[in-house]
């Protein structure tokens, strides 16, 4: 006897997660399917979480998600070789009952979802690889077959929440393989150290966070950015590029990790800390460009999986969240209705996507990851050039500041001509605008 569910989640990262427990919730009959030995296993993340959009799926969530601290300051920080010239937020206000974003450690947030999923009636199996995808004749899909005895399993639509590599959408022909220069490859590490250390260097009281996100001269001229977070007990610390700069760079990735570490802004922040955990993650980074096709007769594709990422904004649970969010209410839309999961109809699951924040913004920055790709002076001459004009600017000496001037716009000019100067800015304006 073939078992048979209204839907089968394939992943239990943040998408995947979001789509299960909205499905049950409701009263499907859903089965979430992770090939980790345990919930969180396979998953990897830089550790922010957004309430917003985790607060629609569960109003509750603070009662008992274990969050580390709310941010209250954001810090951009654009490194030299041994400066830094950065701007920071901080604000009162993120200090309320309900902040608006929050540090994590993604082992134990899967649990957590883990058991909110069990206590509204979904089925989460782990250990279980899916290795492809059943179709009819017609092709619609109509379940998988996992790496288990007798793993065939049915249902009337399937969500793929896989991440970045997309597996089986590529097996079935959904997905072409992702160019190097649309996936980046981060490392990072969590460093435990007194939280009382953490409170003095980075100026918070209990429970308070600080996040600084990193550019400059740390990625060795390739375009990636790198990261600093604050956790009750701990540091998370990490670094990415693009694949395609690294496989054509000298520096690896665990090196260029520990130079970020040993920087001269950074090391007295982490100074004393002890290394507890290392990961690696590839992340999406190609944009609206890379987004593949999202539904079809009998499926539909959630999170990293269809490369919902804002790389400008280093977003990435709060789309993830969102998408498979929407993918589950168009499920019990059609459910509750009556209606084949066609391809036709769960068009609407394009269409919730388009109308939220999530194409929106993708489509706005459409234009960023090739002008990213494509102008490395932004990781490197811009950097050096902007960090020495600030050391000049704010040493005080005898040359005239009008002379001053001169000296840091020829500075820039040598480095780029006029045209080079303004190209890149229009640039830019037009990748943001």
């Amino acid at each position: 006897m073939v078992e048979k569910f209204d839907a089968i989640v394939i992943g239990a990262g943040p998408s995947g997660n979001a789509a299960t427990y909205t499905l049950a919730k409701q009263g499907l009959k859903v089965l979430q399917l992770e090939r980790g030995e345990y919930p969180g296993a396979k998953n990897v993340q830089g550790g922010i979480m957004y309430s917003h959009e985790l607060e629609k799926i569960i109003p509750d969530f603070r009662d008992d998600c274990p969050t580390e601290r709310h941010i209250i300051e954001q810090r951009v920080w654009l490194l030299g070789d041994d400066s830094y010239v950065g701007t920071n937020y901080r604000s009162e206000g993120f200090n309320t009952d309900a902040p608006n974003r929050y540090t994590i450690i993604r082992a134990n947030i899967d649990k957590w979802w883990a058991e909110r999923i069990r206590k509204v009636g979904g089925l989460q199996i782990c250990e279980t690889t899916v290795t492809e995808l059943i179709r009819d004749a017609s092709g619609r899909v109509t379940g998988v077959r996992t790496d288990r005895e007798g793993g065939e399993i049915h249902a009337d639509v399937v969500i793929m929440a896989d991440g970045v590599n997309a597996l089986l959408a590529k097996r079935a022909g959904m997905q072409a393989e992702a160019a190097p220069e649309n996936v980046a490859l981060a490392v990072k590490e969590i460093l435990f150290i007194d939280p009382e250390l953490i409170q003095q260097r980075f100026g918070i009281k209990e429970e308070e966070g600080v996040v600084i996100e990193i550019m400059g001269k740390v990625t060795k001229g390739m375009v990636g950015t790198a990261f600093l977070y604050t956790n009750k007990e701990s540091l998370t610390i990490g670094i990415g590029c693009l694949i395609s700069d690294f496989k054509t760079g000298s520096c690896p990735p665990y090196r260029m990790l520990e130079d970020l570490k040993n920087h001269p802004v950074i090391k007295p922040l982490i100074e004393g800390a002890e290394m507890k955990e290392y990961a690696a993650h590839m992340i999406p980074e190609g944009g609206y460009k890379a987004v593949p096709q999202l539904y079809g007769d009998g499926w539909m594709v959630v999170g990293d999986a269809a490369h919902f990422n804002n790389a400008a904004h280093r977003e990435g649970s709060n789309l993830a969240m969102a998408s498979g969010r929407m993918a589950a209410e168009t499920v019990i839309g059609l459910h509750q209705a009556g209606r084949p999961y066609s391809a036709a109809n769960l068009a609407a699951y394009k269409k919730k996507l388009d109308d939220s924040f999530i194409m929106k913004d993708l489509k706005k920055y459409r234009e960023l990851p090739g002008i990213m790709h494509g102008n490395k002076q932004f990781f490197g001459a811009y950097p050096d050039e902007i960090t020495a004009a600030a050391h000049n600017w704010f040493t005080v000496d005898s040359v005239d500041k009008k002379s001053k001037e001169k000296e840091i716009m020829k500075s820039f000019i040598k480095r780029r001509s006029v045209m080079g100067l303004v190209g890149d800015a229009i640039k830019l304006v037009r990748a943001v605008r």
